[in-house]
């Protein structure tokens, strides 16, 4: 009776993991295709889901975000799904690998981002404030995207409203953005001074720290199911070696 319940709970164990790596592979599917979708036709995406997802559109060009993320669960849901189907050792090593990389890469980022805030900020700043500078007012899509994202996010600049001096729009107008001053005119340096809005950088940090539970457990959720599906996976590669 012994080997038949260990080949009861292999059979199981090697469902679940198609079923899993399955939805898997169709949420990866679904994310890809909606973010060719955008790329290719953002227009019609937008007069469906209206002027919400535009706004989310313009702050992070989410196209490619999700013909990424779609592309690497595709590969992973394949992986996993076919590997357990056809027992392929090779596959099931290949689905334990790729998921060990993005485990031990998300892991990195996390140390990074906590340890290197600073770093972080310090590398943004020498970045961004000279791109802010030179070309807001003057590049549209940049000028939308930061105004989009500092009426979003309620923050002014980078650190800021001193990274829009001498900028573009500031030469122009002699006003600084309408958000640095809370949306009272005109936006000059005293009023934009006493407003004392946020840098979007720290407003960000802020909002993830206020959500750090929420955030938090997102990540030990990921963390567990690949973990989970590296130890399942791990399992039917050496008990295929029994078979």
């Amino acid at each position: 009776a012994l080997p038949s319940a260990k080949m009861g709970c292999f059979t199981f164990i090697k469902v679940m993991m198609v079923l899993f790596n399955l939805a898997i592979f169709l949420g990866g599917g679904t994310l890809l295709g909606v973010g060719i979708w955008v790329t290719v036709d953002g227009q019609s995406f937008l007069d469906i889901f209206g002027t919400l997802s535009s706004s989310v559109l313009q702050v992070v060009n989410v196209s490619y975000f999700l013909i990424v993320i779609g592309s690497i669960l595709l590969v992973i849901g394949f992986l996993g799904c076919y590997g357990a189907q056809k027992e392929s050792k090779c596959l099931l090593m290949m689905f334990f690998s790729v998921v060990l990389i993005i485990f031990i890469a998300e892991i990195a980022a996390a140390v990074v981002a906590l340890v290197y805030t600073g770093l972080a900020e310090t590398l943004l700043t020498a970045a961004v404030t000279p791109l802010l500078k030179e070309k807001y007012g003057a590049d549209e899509s940049l000028t939308q995207i930061w105004n989009v994202t500092m009426r979003e996010v309620h923050c002014c600049g980078l650190n800021n409203y001193t990274d829009f001096t001498g900028s573009p729009w500031y030469n122009k107008e002699k006003t600084y953005p309408e958000p640095c001053c809370k949306d009272q005119q005109p936006c000059n340096d005293t009023l934009a001074a006493e407003s004392d809005v946020p840098g979007c950088f720290y407003q960000i940090l802020e909002e993830i720290k206020t959500n750090a539970g929420v955030v938090g457990g997102v990540a030990a959720g990921i963390a567990a199911l690949e973990i989970a599906s590296m130890a399942v996976s791990m399992y039917l590669y050496c008990k295929l070696d029994e078979k």
